[in-house]
């Protein structure tokens, strides 16, 4: 038998995963994979546009990239830490066994290492360049997504995405009070909507992968729940955000452009649900990832049109 170990391989600090020597540039990815990336644009999508709001103009650019800057590094700390908890879980998931920890890319010690540096970087980052609230409430962010979402609710009720999901609607907060230093009505209802579409966009996801989840133990309701039982339920919140959205007209004094962005642009995400609804009770493919997909444009959209509507002369 051949007992020679091959030099470009070793065994991590930690004694589990094999790690290779690798580029800077790919250490580099690997890092940023564990900040999640691409739900990272999306939280930063809802700053921005909420802070011209706030200002009824475009307020300081300095100001603008300073939330921004802070705001990332609170989301990015998050998702570590995230990927850091779930790493057990993630390597019995197709949609996350390649992820840097369960690849041994990363090695626990460092990704967790990485997620409180950012924590305190972007607290640090803040209360410098923001205010003490705007400070307070990246921190709730952090705090409410790794303890309430990843460490208690996750693997325990098919609820956890809708109490969860509340991380996800900091950034508005943030970004209104970045400009304000104060909460009003009107980010209360922004935080709402997010709140209600976080459901809707979320549950379909669990439906494409719910083997995924049924393999990692965690009760995703695609996974509790039938395929027809979660297209009602997708619709109701789908229906829930686009009436949350016409709240804000009168209450923030939204125009013609974001009025008409929220009824096409809603009523759109609401038709998408009803067809993810029809197709499961008539026991067809659902085609979840279009709901998922469409909702990700719907907000995207709808949020544009937040940026817009206070620039416009009329």
């Amino acid at each position: 038998m051949n007992t020679k170990t091959t030099p470009s391989a070793h065994v991590s600090d930690e004694g589990t995963q094999p790690v290779h020597p690798r580029s800077v540039g790919r250490t580099i990815r690997a890092y940023v994979t564990l900040t999640k990336p691409r739900v990272l644009e999306l939280l930063l999508v809802t700053t921005v546009p909420v802070m011209i709001l706030a200002a009824g103009a475009f307020p300081n650019p300095l100001l603008v990239l300073a939330t921004v800057i802070g705001g990332a590094l609170s989301a990015a700390s998050a998702a570590s830490f995230n990927m850091y908890l779930d790493r057990d879980m993630d390597a019995h998931m197709k949609r996350t066994e390649n992820r840097p920890i369960v690849t041994g890319e990363i090695s626990p010690r460092a990704a967790l290492i990485f997620s409180w540096v950012l924590a305190v970087v972007s607290t640090v980052w803040l209360w410098f360049t923001t205010n003490w609230l705007t400070t307070l409430l990246s921190v709730a962010a952090i705090f409410f997504y790794v303890v309430i979402y990843t460490m208690i609710l996750k693997r325990r009720t098919e609820q956890n995405i809708i109490w969860g999901g509340i991380a996800g609607c900091f950034p508005v907060l943030i970004g209104w009070t970045a400009v304000t230093g104060s909460i009003s009505l009107a980010p209360i209802i922004l935080f709402v909507l997010v709140f209600l579409w976080t459901p809707a966009h979320y549950w379909p996801l669990s439906m494409k992968y719910k083997t995924d989840y049924a393999a990692a133990s965690v009760p995703m309701l695609g996974v509790t729940r039938g395929a027809p039982a979660v297209g009602l339920q997708v619709i109701i919140y789908a229906w829930a955000t686009l009436a949350c959205s016409l709240v804000l007209i009168p209450v923030a004094g939204m125009g013609i452009v974001y009025t008409a962005s929220a009824v096409v642009f809603g009523g759109w995400f609401v038709v998408e649900s009803h067809v993810l609804y029809s197709r499961a009770v008539r026991g067809l493919e659902p085609s979840p990832m279009r709901v998922f997909h469409s909702s990700i444009t719907y907000l995207t959209l709808l949020f544009v049109a937040i940026a817009i509507d206070p620039l416009l002369p009329f």
